[in-house]
């Protein structure tokens, strides 16, 4: 009898401590949700603070047929009378390894993400679809970290005077008012009337995607990928001796231009020219 209550009460541990890991894993999404949330909020405030000559967007979702969703998703959109600025933001935590060649950036050394300078690439060029021809030089892309983050990229990424830069978000309007200073010394004359912001502004607006479902399938879409994706690399192999290497090894060398795309273990890294 006491051998049977010993493992009832084993059961019912096993039991809480699993409710317990999922509910510590729910726990945490919120947390990263409830942050995302007032990111963008904090960013929504001060793009209301920019001139009232300025249009601005936030999270627009339009159709994008080169994209794995059939969509894109864009955080913000500020049109001003010397270009179109698009702004992808990210609520990272830690130390950003990137670079302006590289197709996949890295969060403290370990885990990968997809370039944030080639998804806003990517953005704007689902944009100028729906826009007339004559605006597309417009365009300027700019990717916002919370100060949570150490930046370590390329210093050509931080470059105000470059069409795509990378900043933190304390510092987004002053950014990009600095960049219309630049622009407005370039150009005689502004690159938009008016009449142009009105009409770029009104025609994404109504290319925006509100419906519920639509979206609710995009970012399902995109988990699955990324999903699809940790599974891939977690049973790489080195491409020489076919040893299996772990996730973090297989992001490292996805992400460095040196490898090619190509997976090797650590002895056969050094090999590599």
């Amino acid at each position: 009898m006491l051998l049977n209550l010993f493992k009832k009460k084993k059961k019912v541990d096993s039991k809480n401590k699993q409710h317990k890991n999922s509910k510590t894993k729910g726990n945490s999404q919120h947390v990263a949700n409830r942050k995302g949330e007032i990111g963008e909020y904090k960013i929504d405030i001060q793009l209301s603070q920019l001139p009232k000559e300025y249009k601005y967007l936030n999270d627009i979702m339009i159709e994008n047929s080169k994209s794995i969703t059939g969509y894109s998703q864009i955080d913000h959109l500020v049109i001003t009378p010397y270009g179109i600025f698009v702004i992808e933001t990210k609520n990272y935590q830690g130390t950003i390894y990137g670079g302006k060649n590289r197709k996949t950036w890295l969060v403290n050394g370990k885990f990968k993400m997809l370039s944030p300078i080639i998804q806003n690439y990517g953005h704007i060029k689902a944009l100028k679809y729906y826009i007339n021809k004559k605006y597309h030089d417009t365009f300027f892309s700019i990717v916002s970290f919370t100060k949570r983050c150490t930046l370590k990229i390329d210093s050509e990424l931080r470059d105000i005077k470059s069409d795509e830069f990378v900043i933190y978000d304390l510092y987004l309007t002053e950014s990009i008012e600095r960049k219309v200073s630049i622009l407005k010394l370039i150009h005689k004359e502004p690159l938009l009337t008016e009449k142009d912001c009105l009409e770029i502004y009104h025609v994404l607006k109504d290319a925006n995607i509100t419906d519920a479902k639509a979206r609710a399938d995009h970012n399902f879409k995109i988990k699955q990928n990324k999903e699809e994706k940790s599974r891939t690399e977690s049973h790489a192999k080195c491409v020489v001796c076919n040893k299996s290497v772990s996730q973090k090894v297989a992001s490292f060398c996805l992400s460095n231009n040196r490898f090619k795309g190509k997976v090797y273990c650590y002895e056969h890294q050094k090999t590599v020219v």
